[in-house]
């Protein structure tokens, strides 16, 4: 097996400058660096990261942190992320939170001990300086606002209007707005959007139902409101989770869709096909989101500049059978 001496020599530098290379402490002419990265392609020699590890008291992991697994969105975004880290020599170490404070703090401080070399967070419920204090690289994603480091988010404002502009050039007017969990930003500004676009329109009326991307609370929520309020002919969830119990729901109410109610998801989770009718949602570009977080985060982690501005990604409306076509 190769190892570190077999790179020293064929690299004609001594075992302390390819150590230094490897861990990147201390001066290196760029003759060297390129002398040792030769040997090592040459070689196909792989570093010992437990031994890297233990001297420099960080290792190749990065953390995630993950409000909900049980949602697919984010098992679909974790992908993204580990396909990424792979490809650049990192490992994963998952944390999923159940929207618990206490499981988020629980985990940040493992996370620290464990030496992670960054972080990714999808969330962010406590102090600031809770994650600044950690002094390790972090990308922020999704629904984390607020804070002074990268950040990569979808255009939700955008996509809100967008699924009112469908919904509404389709003929619905009596819309109701499932609007997830109130204490979300990035949540919060899907439904901003809708109500900015439907605000141009006379004659459309729109109700806000809170709910928790939670199949079967949103189902129940959903037949209850539809009852009480049975003039109902759109609905925009701002989770396809939450559309996906939209359409259950009306569909127990033998509503017929898209004919007597319209309904619109967000995410574009791949769940989003298989239910009947299938849903039309508001995608993010969950891959792209996830990458672009890794990509960001690794770049920090090996010192190369990084802008920490906030990145917007474009959603697209996937029309599906859940809405009219004509």
């Amino acid at each position: 097996m190769t190892n570190i001496r077999d790179v020293a020599h064929l690299a004609g530098v001594s075992v302390a400058t390819v150590s230094r290379y490897l861990n990147q402490k201390g001066y290196l002419s760029e003759k060297s660096k390129k002398k040792i990265e030769v040997a090592i392609n040459e070689l196909s020699y792989k570093p010992n990261l437990i031994a890297r590890s233990l001297s420099t008291k960080q290792d190749n992991s990065i953390g995630l942190i993950l409000p909900d697994i049980t949602n697919p969105f984010f098992p679909e975004l974790a992908r993204a992320i580990e396909d990424t880290c792979i490809k650049k020599g990192y490992s994963i170490i998952l944390c999923n939170t159940d929207d618990s404070i206490e499981k988020e703090t629980h985990y940040l401080q493992l996370l620290k001990q464990k030496y992670v070399a960054g972080l990714i967070i999808t969330m962010n419920h406590l102090p600031k300086s809770v994650y600044l204090d950690l002094n390790i690289p972090i990308v922020g994603l999704d629904r984390v606002e607020n804070l002074p480091i990268p950040i990569i988010t979808t255009d939700n404002e955008r996509g809100g209007m967008m699924a009112a502009e469908y919904l509404t050039q389709k003929g619905s007017k009596n819309l109701l707005i499932l609007s997830g969990p109130a204490a979300e930003e990035s949540v919060a500004r899907r439904v901003q959007g809708f109500q900015q676009y439907t605000a141009t329109l006379e004659d459309v009326n729109v109700a806000i139902l809170p709910s928790h991307f939670n199949y079967k609370k949103s189902f129940h929520e959903v037949v209850r409101f539809l009852k009480e309020h049975p003039t109902i002919d759109g609905i925009f969830a701002c989770s396809d989770m939450d559309g996906i119990a939209a359409i259950k729901a009306a569909t127990s109410l033998n509503y017929s869709i898209p004919e007597e109610i319209q309904v619109i998801g967000f995410d574009g989770i791949s769940v989003g096909e298989l239910t009947s009718p299938s849903l039309t949602s508001v995608a993010q570009n969950i891959y792209l989101l996830g990458s672009l977080a890794a990509e960001q985060l690794i770049a920090q982690i090996e010192g190369q500049e990084v802008v920490k501005q906030s990145l917007k990604i474009a959603p697209q409306l996937v029309l599906r059978d859940s809405t009219r076509k004509e």
